[in-house]
């Protein structure tokens, strides 16, 4: 029986010939990605080993205190795509302002949104992490980035993707063409597809969210839960709870498996904590390519046209008809 290999360079080599105008630079710079995913996964599997568990002493741009592996991660991703050419400008989540590409570098049509690390509190307790990044075309005049590049709305995404650092090494992306997974084989150093064309279930059994924020939720957010607690065979419940407390992983296991993933806003923190440009957004596209959804209670996740770089939102996102059913609870327009 013969094996087909196929390398995520292979895979994106392929389907750019389905583009004939195509000059390579976007199947170039998605290839960058995976060669700073093998960097920052190398050090992740490295971590008790060597100095890069724990804190930095420094705060990033949300009060949060950086951990080692989060400033290792920024970097990575920064110096494997500053000189390329292929970007105008990049922003991350560890950083307050926008990051320019050096003067002494050229300058390309594309822009890199990225949360370098994902899930970093769990880094210590070995739970999975990863690293979720969204590309958009370049809008501005002029040759190089500018803030206005960065503030687009999900639904202008050329591609987003997600790298997770578990058992093993998977990056998933699409490129509107297809969600596909690519495991790393450290044996011989490549992504491998391993997964080609990932559909989520439109319905599934699971719910992931922290629980312990149930008494600042408000009423429909707490019905819904309770709804899903319930006894009733022909609608397949009680679903059973499923929360890792890193994004990254939860949304890989949902989307593979069918489910449901909230973090809404409460009544202290009605935009929620999670950030639409690096989290809310990229994973929503990749989610709506598999045939689910995303929301944040009131309208489509990629619908929104945010206003700042590090701006926050609610996030309902997986099964197309449990996130259907969980923004009615959440808009009070069902009741159990």
């Amino acid at each position: 029986m013969s094996l087909k290999l196929v390398t995520i360079e292979r895979h994106i080599l392929e389907t750019q010939k389905q583009f004939p105008g195509a000059t390579g630079a976007f199947s170039s710079l998605m290839y960058d990605i995976a060669f700073a995913a093998k960097i920052i996964g190398r050090e992740v599997n490295k971590a008790g080993l060597v100095d890069v568990l724990g804190y930095t002493g420094s705060t990033n741009v949300h009060g949060e205190e950086v951990r080692k592996l989060d400033e290792f991660a920024d970097s990575v991703i920064f110096r494997a795509m500053d000189h390329t050419g292929r970007f105008c400008v990049m922003a991350s989540e560890e950083q307050e302002d926008i990051i320019s590409i050096p003067e002494k570098y050229d300058c390309g049509n594309y822009v890199l949104m990225y949360d370098p690390l994902d899930g970093s509190s769990n880094i210590d307790a070995n739970v999975s992490i990863g690293t979720i990044f969204s590309i958009y075309r370049k809008v501005s005049k002029g040759d190089r980035g500018t803030l206005e590049d960065c503030l687009q709305p999900g639904v202008d995404l050329a591609a987003a993707g997600y790298v997770i650092y578990g058992s093993s090494t998977m990056l998933v992306f699409t490129t509107g063409n297809g969600v596909h997974g690519f495991t790393y084989d450290p044996s011989v150093g490549e992504f491998l597809l391993s997964q080609s064309n990932i559909q989520t279930p439109k319905r599934g059994r699971i719910y992931s969210t922290n629980e312990g924020n149930y008494c600042r939720w408000k009423n429909g957010t707490r019905n819904y839960i309770d709804y899903l607690k319930k006894v009733d065979k022909e609608t397949n419940r009680p679903y059973s709870a499923r929360y890792i407390g890193s994004l990254v992983a939860d949304f890989h296991r949902n989307l593979l498996y069918g489910g449901v993933f909230l973090y809404p806003g409460d009544k202290e923190n009605p935009e929620g904590k999670l950030r639409l440009m690096y989290e809310a957004n990229p994973l929503a596209m990749v989610v709506e390519h598999a045939g689910g959804a995303a929301s944040d209670g009131r309208q489509r996740i990629r619908e929104k046209q945010p206003h700042e770089i590090h701006q926050r939102t609610p996030l309902i996102i997986g099964s197309k008809l449990d996130v259907e059913d969980a923004v009615a609870f959440i808009q009070e327009k069902r009741r159990e």
